[in-house]
């Protein structure tokens, strides 16, 4: 059977009918509907999709898109392909055929392996241009795949473009790179640099920023490598190759980025810090934090996304559990004393602060903020930032802040003793003050204060209590399924504790919706430990870190790894991940 034709929606929805997948009237509606000026483009299958119509063999689902799809691929016999934006190699892609060509016959390259090009197209019937493409790609085989229409409009545009932006910009940095001496610096030292201002360039850094607000990106790397430069995503935790720029377009895409966040574009050897103002594709606003570091092949510059939707939460959200809730309100109402809240880096501690003072911050309450930088603009506190040029630290914000007649005061982070001294003094005259430390867990936040040179005493009389958190990656609730639990892992994970093995476990699968990782979104797991009056005298009595682990074990305190042992209980996520991340002391 070599048809070789185009299918339209009277062909597809004739074999519907025939499939028994809808009815005659559901056909007549769809013939019968006027199209719009702007759905004539559209592909049957779009069109017929935009009915939500019922599918007759299965009543409880509707005719999705993804769905109509896979009925046509079964049909034609080919597989239905999902182009995961995070695993292609676009330049390989576009070398295959050239966009006019691809455009034509609605064809595009979306894997190429060794010995074969796979080749999408959603024509399945249509394979006249099998011949012409066949010669050119010789030794390698062609195979085709059928793709969702929308995904084949969007990136036989979008795969192009970044390519032509990558491909022109080289061509026109490269007379300016060929000489490294005297004047290729006059010419990187002029901020109208032609490379980061050129129009390519510009595509590019949209390209790149749309992609990781699409993705749910935290955070953007940009490495330069000495041919070639590496773009990586950072999603729910962990680090994603996206693309590989040729090193001199990485340079001019990170210029352009500088020029953007106000940084010196001609300061390479100094880690600069700058920010960044954009509108994700919904429309909101949001904050990119900049920073730059001179690496032995050039700046590397890594971008923090923080997402309005993500930067306050409800505690639920968060993963705070009824009991962790109502302790932690408690804790909060106090008039004054430290809260710490304690992790390594991007274990969520600002969201949890946020999240805290956003509820805290009534109108009979004044909330003043100090951070290195604003991390989130809130209406509702009044926030400083610290700059360093003009000799503002935050020992003397804290100072500053003190004769703002505040009620609740945040401190970004204790890293010195001057912070830790006046956030001490701070909390003895009255006041509530929240902030973080970088530490591995609660118990050592204790000595880590001490270490700074505050003294124990100090610390007993003012600290109320520390919250420890990191985060996990959830299972994807489509695709988790229960699998065996290796014994040694959980003992390894519950020592010291007596806790039930479970006889099964959930584990990752990987699906559409999680992009095959078997992960979809983080959730936090907690350790609370409130500073209770046996604790303080051991404080004041200056015991050891080990000392004050037996007694929080002594009131019931659990370490964050229990705390991560009950969510993979749950279900919620996977041993491996939770060992992953929690400090196993």
């Amino acid at each position: 059977m070599n048809f070789n034709f185009e299918i339209d929606s009277t062909w597809c929805l004739e074999q519907l009918v025939k499939d028994g997948k809808i009815t005659e009237r559901d056909q007549a509606l769809v013939q019968t509907t006027h199209r719009q000026r702007d759905q004539l483009k559209w592909h049957p299958l779009q069109w017929i999709a935009n009915f939500n119509l019922v599918d007759q063999s299965h009543p409880q689902t509707t005719l999705t898109l993804n769905r109509l799809c896979q009925w046509l691929a079964d049909k034609s016999g080919l597989p239905f392909y999902i182009i995961d934006p995070l695993k292609a190699d676009v330049a390989a892609l576009t070398a295959v055929m050239s966009q006019e060509f691809a455009l034509r016959n609605r064809i595009l390259a979306v894997e190429v392996t060794a010995d074969a090009v796979l080749i999408a197209t959603d024509q399945p019937y249509k394979k006249e241009w099998v011949v012409n493409l066949e010669h050119s790609l010789l030794p390698k085989k062609i195979q085709r795949v059928l793709l969702s229409p929308d995904q084949l409009q969007r990136y036989l545009i979008e795969y192009y473009q970044v390519s032509r932006a990558v491909h022109s910009s080289q061509k026109s940095s490269a007379h300016d790179r060929e000489n490294k001496g005297v004047e290729a610096l006059l010419q990187l030292g002029d901020t109208q640099n032609p490379d980061a201002n050129d129009q390519h360039i510009v595509k590019l850094v949209d390209w790149v920023l749309q992609f990781a607000f699409e993705q749910g990106a935290s955070d953007i790397h940009l490495e330069p490598r000495k041919d070639t430069g590496k773009v990586r995503f950072r999603i729910d935790g962990v680090l994603h190759t996206i693309y590989n720029m040729p090193a001199n377009t990485l340079t001019a895409v990170i210029s352009r980025i500088k020029i953007l966040g106000r940084m010196n574009v001609a300061e390479k050897r100094k880690p600069q810090d700058g920010r960044l103002k954009t509108r994700t594709p919904k429309g909101q606003e949001t904050e990119l934090r900049l920073s730059t570091l001179p690496t032995a092949f050039g700046e590397k510059m890594v971008m923090r996304i923080f997402d309005p939707e993500v930067l306050v939460r409800s505690f639920q959200q968060l993963g705070f559990d009824s009991r962790l809730l109502n302790e932690w309100h408690a804790l909060t109402a106090h008039s004054h004393g430290i809260i710490l809240v304690t992790g390594p880096t991007g274990s969520g501690k600002t969201t949890t602060l946020y999240s805290s003072l956003k509820q805290l911050a009534t109108d009979e309450v004044n909330v003043c903020t100090i951070e290195d930088p604003t991390e989130m603009l809130e209406p509702s506190f009044n926030q400083m930032q610290v700059n360093t040029a003009i000799d503002l630290g935050f020992a003397d914000g804290v100072r500053a802040l003190m004769r703002q007649d505040p009620d609740i005061i945040m401190v970004g982070e204790i890293r010195d003793q001057d912070t830790a001294n006046m956030a001490i003094q701070a909390a003895l005259t009255g006041h509530l003050v929240l902030s973080t430390l970088h530490t591995n867990d609660a118990p050592s936040s204790l000595t880590r204060l001490h270490d700074l040179g505050v003294q124990p005493f100090l610390t007993a009389a003012t600290i109320l209590g520390v919250l420890a958190q990191r985060l996990v990656r959830k299972l994807c609730p489509h695709c988790k399924q229960e699998g065996s639990i290796n014994e040694k892992d959980w003992e390894h994970l519950t020592f010291d504790y007596i806790m039930e093995m479970p006889a099964q476990v959930c584990k990752p699968v990987g699906c559409d919706e999680c992009r095959q990782t078997g992960y979809k979104g983080r959730v936090g797991i907690y350790e609370f430990m409130p500073l209770s009056l046996d604790t303080k005298q051991l404080i004041s009595a200056n015991a050891n870190l080990n000392e004050l682990r037996q007694q929080a074990k002594k009131e019931g305190i659990e370490p964050l790894r229990i705390a991560g042992a009950r969510k993979v209980l749950e279900g919620m996520t996977t041993l491996e991940e939770v060992l992953r991340v929690v400090p196993l002391n």
